[in-house]
């Protein structure tokens, strides 16, 4: 049993407890499930050391659990928690808007024990006649499900890359490779992904086949050929890979990393210059004579165009913009020079805030914001004004220990009331260094209102940054509604920036609204919303997400100095 396989355990546990209506519990196995999943130790070398209680949130109790299912691969608990519960019930759990006292209630009035047995009440309006129920929670729910089903088995970006990097070591390592890359939709940084696509140029391909399904952490070969493998993971995710020789490598790369209406436009453009472009090159249609194909510049340029980061490669306006030299230099990690949203021991967060500091000038950033949670989220912990003060005291005498190596904010994730009004007075407010203001709460108000509560918010004066705009968690609950246009505008107004929330499973601003938020003069800020300090490494996401919406540096508040950072945001509030 490995990391992931007991943190969805411990995660079915909570499940099954919040239908019983069992308080506290759910979130402290949510939270211990969220530490062993993002965790780089494995577990079962915690559990043969007995230093399974050295995990955050691992108590006795549950240390025994996790050795049990280490030694065993079943739990007991698990199965009497699931003889309790009407089976099926945590199934509806998966679906957005369906929280535990909603699958109850769907059961007692219903018989409702499926995904499918829900849709079809819902599709012929039975919902409505359970009281507190109307057409407007059938529509939800019908929405919910359609989400859930595309979802399917579709992996998210975070947490398909570091698999496919570690498989390209692994083939690195074995067999010596120069040319040797991810590609599909995981190379444009989709934020999730329905396998991984493995791409080699190699004039001998045989080893590298026996490399690839000789793999530790392959379940199954589902094929194997001289060309072309795929193998299913351990973890249930599936890896294709396929070898063209070095010749044809950049063609080859060039076309299983475009999306398909991306190829069709370059397939389409070659064809009016006489050519034909496909996996193995660019070639004179008339004499098969071989153009262009090594590498994808050449291939570009070759085609009249200039280079095309792999990100946009979506069909979305980059070749034309490409042919008359208005591509975006994007924003890259590189020109990243701090993080705005961490969270630590104060609220709900794992590490010290020393430790933030520290990790922070490892990765030789020049500033760091330390924004834990306001008062109004009681339940994980945030801070109310007398606590927040001492919060600000402490960052102070961080600040003086570290010198000018790094500049801390002191800041806070700010509650957005239900009428606009924030979390803190103005007065406490301004002793911030920057303020993240977020929704956290009924998130089903109408469009209109719910976008007057934010503009309120954001008129207000008192904020630098709109914390995970929509308020989405990819395939599990989409956003609230909410006008991006007025929101744009007042933010621009304002100069309050939108934050792309970097956490792997919000990615928010996403990438098409990252870019019309661009096209409205808003900057954004990228935050990775960190609770442990291993997902500081999240901001690799933020960027990705930032280059898809055609970003440049200067749209990026964290590319700014530290040196010049406080007087820009104090800049935005004033």
């Amino acid at each position: 049993m490995d990391n992931r396989g007991v943190a969805e355990v411990f995660d079915e546990i909570a499940d099954l407890l919040d239908l019983q209506g069992v308080a506290f519990k759910p979130v402290a196995y949510r939270r211990a499930a969220r530490n062993i999943e993002s965790m780089e130790d494995d577990i079962n070398d915690l559990a043969a050391r007995n230093a399974l209680e050295d995990v955050p949130g691992i108590g006795k109790a549950m240390a025994k659990k996790i050795e049990e299912l280490v030694r065993t691969g079943k739990l007991g608990y698990l199965d009497e928690l699931r003889s309790e519960v009407p089976k099926g019930l945590v199934e509806l759990l998966r679906v957005p808007d369906v929280g535990p006292k909603t699958a109850v209630i769907l059961f007692k009035e219903l018989g409702i024990t499926s995904v499918d047995q829900l849709k079809e009440a819902a599709a012929n309006h039975k919902l409505r006649g359970i009281k507190g129920f109307g057409e407007k929670t059938e529509e939800r729910m019908l929405q919910g499900i359609q989400a859930l089903e595309s979802k399917g088995r579709r992996m998210l970006l975070g947490q398909a890359l570091p698999v496919a990097e570690e498989y390209v070591e692994y083939l690195k390592r074995v067999e010596p490779l120069d040319m040797v890359s991810v590609a599909g939709s995981l190379r444009r940084g989709k934020e999730t992904v329905g396998d991984i696509d493995i791409l080699v140029g190699d004039d001998g391909p045989a080893k590298v086949m026996d490399a690839f399904v000789g793999y530790p952490a392959v379940a199954d070969v589902l094929a194997k050929g001289p060309t072309k493998s795929s193998v299913r993971l351990k973890n249930g995710l599936q890896v294709d890979i396929r070898v063209v020789e070095t010749k044809s490598w950049g063609a080859a790369l060039n076309y299983f990393t475009g999306s398909k209406e991306h190829n069709v436009e370059l397939r389409r453009l070659g064809v009016s210059m006489g050519l034909k472009l496909n996996e193995y090159g660019l070639f004179q249609r008339d004499s098969d004579k071989m153009v262009a194909g090594a590498t994808e510049e050449e291939v570009y340029k070759a085609l009249g165009l200039r280079y095309i980061e792999p990100e946009l490669r979506e069909n979305s306006g980059e070749i034309s913009a490409s042919r008359e030299g208005r591509l975006p230099k994007l924003v890259s990690a590189d020109d990243i020079r701090g993080d705005f949203h961490v969270h630590t021991e104060w609220t709900d967060g794992q590490p010290t805030i020393d430790a933030v500091v520290d990790e922070a000038i490892a990765r030789g950033y020049e500033f760091i914001g330390i924004t834990d949670h306001s008062e109004s989220l009681k339940f994980v912990g945030g801070l109310d004004a007398d606590r927040l003060r001492k919060q600000i005291d402490a960052v102070r005498k961080i600040q003086d220990r570290v010198g000018n190596k790094i500049r801390i904010l002191a800041g806070s994730e700010v509650d957005i009331r239900s009428d606009g009004s924030l979390d803190f007075s103005k007065k406490l407010l301004d002793e911030l260094d920057v303020v993240i203001a977020s929704v956290h709460s009924r998130f089903k108000m109408e469009k209109a209102e719910m976008t007057d509560r934010v503009v309120g918010a954001i008129g207000s004066g008192q904020m630098d940054i709109f914390g995970h705009p929509t308020g989405r968690l990819i395939g599990e609950r989409p956003g609230y509604e909410l006008d991006l246009d007025r929101v744009f505008e007042a933010a621009k107004s304002a100069g309050v920036c939108m934050e792309i929330n970097s956490f792997i499973d919000r990615l928010d601003l996403g990438d098409i609204n990252c870019r019309k938020a661009k096209d409205a003069g808003v900057v954004m800020a990228i935050g990775t919303d960190a609770h442990r300090l291993e997902q500081m490494a999240f901001m690799r996401y933020g960027v990705v997400t930032a280059r898809r919406g055609w970003l440049e540096p200067r749209n990026v508040l964290n590319t700014v100095r530290g040196k010049d950072l406080a007087k820009r945001l104090r800049g935005r509030r004033s």
